[in-house]
């Protein structure tokens, strides 16, 4: 019976947040505590559907998932590495394939490429001969260290995400089939120095879909054992980003370059497009105030699953200041302004600052005089995944005609969760802010009048060249003038015995 070790490692970070993250950002699971991602939209529970079957012996070892935040610790990036390898390396000898959920833009202090730090060790403790798949987020950033460890990779087709689970099981099965022998894996990687952002990401309809389409039917025809283009986090600063092709064939090395570099090549011309179009808040607020029906707000720059601190306060003194007169729906993360709703009570008229908590450079503190609605724990699932959020202590306030939901802790708004947790449907009001560059088109977009995406400051702002990166390799579009490119695919080859051939 062949048995597969299950190991798990997730987090996305922005190197442009003030705020670090720590091990207590981590939901951790130990051993069979990881099987409850069982039937769930995860990369687990995808990988478990197919690996759960007679005559396979499932190895769960450890999984850590966090969300989006700051860069990691040194001291979180060290207790984190330390207690998934010391659980690798005690079940390790019984495996005969290993299997590796992980997202692909982490970052740490001391250590910038953490994903590939780990797939190190883990093929240090495994040997050359038992075969490692990983699977990525396509916002990773899939470095040269990592591709010399595993013997193949899966990658996300969707953005916005939901086939998390058939990607776990894409790289299952490709595991098994390593694992039966016979097959020579043989990567083709070609780097593209270009950082993309925007609507034409959007892979039901966007230029990016079209070519991951091609990936799709590289890997349905037979053509590729797997295949995907990864675009990268453009917030997670580190040596290797950038936007790069993978092809993997069966030992066929002539063919997995040619795709890989006909797809690049495809790819280099349609940069310009796959930029965020941003519209001054102004210029928003004022369109805004003459269309009947809701109106959508992307705070793109503020998005806590890209790694923002969520803290941003940009829209709300806007709209103010502007004197927007219809019904506003807004999300923060203040833990003062939350814990003075708590402590005051439900009905309570409350003087507080709203905003600026964490991010303090870019966003002034505002006064002003609220209302306390409703209070809760903060705790929701989120839509796609059913995974839990805990966003701590949550208060909705109110503002003149302002419905403000507080969080105490930072997780992902891109979908309705915490709205809907807090008794509160969109639907019900005119502007309603949302901290994600896209949502699932069902939440929002289906039902809304318009969405502006907004020109405002932050941790994950799309106009990049504002951030300041200090680490990535450049010249680099669209940070820099006159970048230019040509197609060069790296080939990667693991042979027993022998670390991943490159070429």
């Amino acid at each position: 019976m062949p048995k597969i070790l299950v190991t798990e490692c997730m987090q996305e970070i922005s190197s442009f947040n003030p705020l670090p993250s720590g091990y207590e950002n981590f939901r951790i699971e130990r051993g069979e505590e990881l099987t409850a991602q069982r039937g769930r939209n995860t990369a687990i529970g995808g990988a478990l559907s197919v690996f759960e079957t007679p005559g396979i012996d499932v190895i769960p070892t450890y999984g850590a998932r966090a969300g989006s935040a700051g860069l990691l610790s040194a001291e979180g990036w060290a207790r984190l590495s330390r207690e998934l390898l010391d659980a690798v390396a005690s079940r390790i000898e019984d495996a005969d394939g290993i299997y590796v959920s992980l997202h692909g833009a982490m970052g740490a202090d001391g250590e910038l490429d953490p994903e590939g730090a780990l797939l190190t060790e883990i093929r240090r403790l495994a040997g050359d001969d038992i075969p490692i798949v990983a699977s990525l987020d396509l916002h990773g950033i899939l470095t040269d260290r990592m591709l010399r460890q595993v013997d193949g990779v899966a990658i996300y087709h969707t953005y916005p995400h939901v086939d998390f689970a058939d990607t776990g099981a894409r790289a299952a099965r490709l595991l098994l089939r390593l694992m039966g022998g016979g097959v020579r894996p043989t990567t083709a990687r070609v780097t593209i120095p270009a950082l993309v952002r925007g609507d034409e990401l959007i892979t039901k309809t966007g230029c990016y879909g079209e070519l991951i389409g091609e990936c799709r039917r590289l890997e349905a025809e037979g053509v590729a054992l797997a295949a995907g283009i990864m675009i990268g986090n453009p917030f997670t600063d580190v040596p290797e980003l950038c936007s790069q092709f993978i092809v993997t064939t069966d030992g066929d090395e002539a063919r997995a370059r040619e795709e890989a570099e006909r797809l690049a090549r495809e790819f280099w011309p349609l940069r310009f497009r796959m930029q965020g179009k941003l519209l001054p808040l102004a210029r928003a607020i004022g369109q805004a105030r003459t269309i009947e029906g809701p109106v959508i707000f992307t705070d793109a720059a503020d998005a806590t699953s890209s790694g923002a601190t969520g803290d941003s306060n940009v829209i709300l003194k806007a709209l103010r200041e502007a004197g927007y007169p219809k019904r506003v729906l807004a999300q923060i993360v203040d833990p003062r302004a939350a814990a003075a709703a708590h402590e005051a009570g439900v009905g309570a008229t409350i003087d507080v600052t709203l905003g600026g908590f964490h991010d303090a450079k870019r966003f002034a503190p505002m006064p002003l005089r609220a209302t306390v609605r409703l209070l809760s724990d903060g705790k929701a699932r989120l839509e796609t995944m059913r995974q839990p959020l805990d966003a701590g202590p949550t208060a909705v306030l109110t503002v003149e005609n302002m419905t403000i939901v507080v969080l105490s802790r930072t997780v992902s708004l891109f979908d309705r969760a915490m709205y809907y947790a807090n008794g509160l449907d969109p639907r019900d009001f005119d502007l309603i802010v949302v901290k994600s560059p896209h949502t699932e088109h069902h939440m929002y977009d289906a039902w809304a009048a318009r969405n502006f995406n907004i020109d405002a400051p932050g941790a994950t702002s799309a106009n990049l060249r504002s951030l300041g990166h200090t680490i990535c390799a450049r010249p680099m579009f669209p940070l820099d003038e006159g970048v230019e490119f040509e197609p060069a695919a790296k080939l990667y080859t693991r042979r027993p015995g022998v670390d991943a051939a490159a070429a």
